[in-house]
């Protein structure tokens, strides 16, 4: 025997309660896989992360400190460290500048992550953002494992030097690079 619970009266006449234009856009999204681009920015973060952490291993288990293999007349590998930041920045601080910048690094890549969540169906902007992000995690690894960065390029023409850098690095300048040309094309388009 069937429980059988009594119709409202009028329910059948009643429309379908209307879903809201955001859930709608949510749902639609997530269907046709346009969130996906936030794991792909985020992915190749992972790369940079990896590729500048294998790098730096390679060059602190085949070079001795302060050794140059000259590659180019302008350019030569080595291996030197920097407790401070870009252009060895605060280097001689005593020590404090090591959780400074990795705070200001793990700070930074909260501030990219939310960017990214919110602008990756933008290709050029994702892309900068996630250039940085793998440069600022790949350097504060090093800073929370050795209190300093490993940088290991150097180039230089006749006695003036370049400070020395590492892949990180270069992904951080790229990737500022590609956001200010961002930005001056959004410019460009605009009435």
């Amino acid at each position: 025997m069937k429980d059988a619970t009594p119709a409202q009266p009028g329910a059948a006449d009643r429309p379908a309660p209307a879903s809201s234009p955001k859930t709608d856009a949510a749902t639609a999204a997530s269907l046709t896989g346009r969130r996906r681009p936030f794991w792909r920015w985020l992915l190749l973060a992972a790369v940079v992360i990896l590729i500048d952490q294998a790098t730096k291993l390679w060059f602190e288990a085949e070079f001795t400190y302060g050794q140059r293999l000259n590659v180019l007349p302008f350019f030569d590998f080595t291996l030197v460290y920097n407790p401070g930041a870009a252009f060895s920045f605060l280097a001689d601080a005593g020590g404090w500048q090591r959780w400074f910048f990795t705070l200001l690094g793990l700070g930074a890549s909260g501030f990219i992550l939310w960017l990214l969540r919110r602008h990756g169906d933008e290709p050029r902007f994702a892309l900068a953002m996630s250039l940085i992000l793998g440069g600022a995690i790949g350097n504060v690894i090093d800073r929370m494992s050795y209190g300093h960065v490993i940088d290991f390029l150097l180039f230089y023409w006749n006695n003036a030097y370049f400070p020395a850098f590492n892949l990180a690095d270069s992904a951080l300048t790229l990737g500022a690079i590609l956001m200010i040309l961002d930005e001056l094309l959004k410019l460009r388009r605009r009435p």
